[in-house]
């Protein structure tokens, strides 16, 4: 029996000085390989990351939205060339974004009207333009005999039972189409998808002379190579590690956030809207 005790004992400190297996330390290894590869290409191309801005426009009452974004989100679909870095408000939100009037702070806290005056886009079901405005509308009210509703009713006599919400008009878009354009592309090569690198242009365009007048380059990078373990979605992930950076404290996890409205800060540092009189 003690025999057996001993053995085991040195069975035991034997395997705890070999370590882990050889397999799996060449992985590991491999690992820090791919990624050390990664991180140099990723700061390879943000030496051509950045805003360019050639010409602005002042006084700009409208801008035709000459690509959509997708209404689904690209969560974790490597090569499909969606445009991840640009991932913004989806469906109609990417158009109400533009029309939307920003805060002292620069914020959208309070979505009303009073960003561009209109906007015009194709629609991708028959390939006309149409032209998009908005405005809070009533959707619904209140209902009065709810507790805290008679509450508010009993200290202010004209309170307003209506809800409101943010909602766009379209109708067919009249001539001329508007100056300005902005569009976006998906610029990755297949060979940065496969290290889950994801490039992207967005442009302003004078429709009028085809005249680029700004263009913003970025890059982000997916530092878990597309690791999903836990419901982990690489492209939000990749947001983390942009150049340029989306915003404040990316690297703490805010860069899918800070990502929203991005296409409108940018167009808007080129396209000056409109000043209310």
């Amino acid at each position: 029996m003690k025999r057996l005790w001993i053995g085991a004992l040195f069975s035991f400190l034997l395997t705890a000085c070999v370590g882990p297996p050889a397999a799996d330390i060449a992985q590991e290894e491999a690992a820090r390989a791919r990624l050390a590869k990664v991180e140099a290409m990723f700061q390879e191309r943000c030496k051509k990351a950045g805003e360019f801005i050639h010409r602005t426009a002042e006084n700009v009452e409208g801008v035709f939205l000459l690509k959509l974004r997708p209404k689904g989100v690209n969560y974790g679909d490597q090569y499909r060339m969606s445009d991840p870095y640009g991932n913004d408000l989806i469906g109609d939100g990417y158009i109400e974004v533009f029309l939307w009037k920003r805060d002292a702070k620069g914020l959208f806290n309070t979505i009303t009207a009073g960003g561009y005056g209109y906007v015009d886009a194709i629609d991708p079901k028959d390939g006309k333009r149409y032209r998009y405005t908005g405005g809070m509308k009533v959707v619904g009210r209140q209902d009065p005999t709810a507790h805290n509703i008679k509450l508010a009713m009993s200290k202010n006599p004209n309170y307003d039972l209506n809800i409101y919400s943010f909602r766009l008009d379209k109708v067919p878009a009249p001539d001329p189409t508007p100056r300005y354009g902005v569009t976006y592309d998906d610029i990755s090569t297949r060979e940065e998808r496969d290290y889950w690198i994801a490039g992207s242009s967005l442009k302003v365009i004078d429709l009028q002379t085809n005249e680029v007048m700004a263009e913003r380059i970025g890059y982000m990078m997916d530092r878990g190579q597309g690791n999903e373990a836990g419901g982990r979605s690489p492209w939000l992930f990749a947001a983390d590690h942009a150049c340029p950076r989306f915003g404040p404290n990316d690297d703490k996890g805010w860069g899918s956030f800070n990502q929203l409205f991005q296409t409108r800060d940018f167009v808007e540092k080129v396209l000056h809207i409109t000043e209310e009189k």
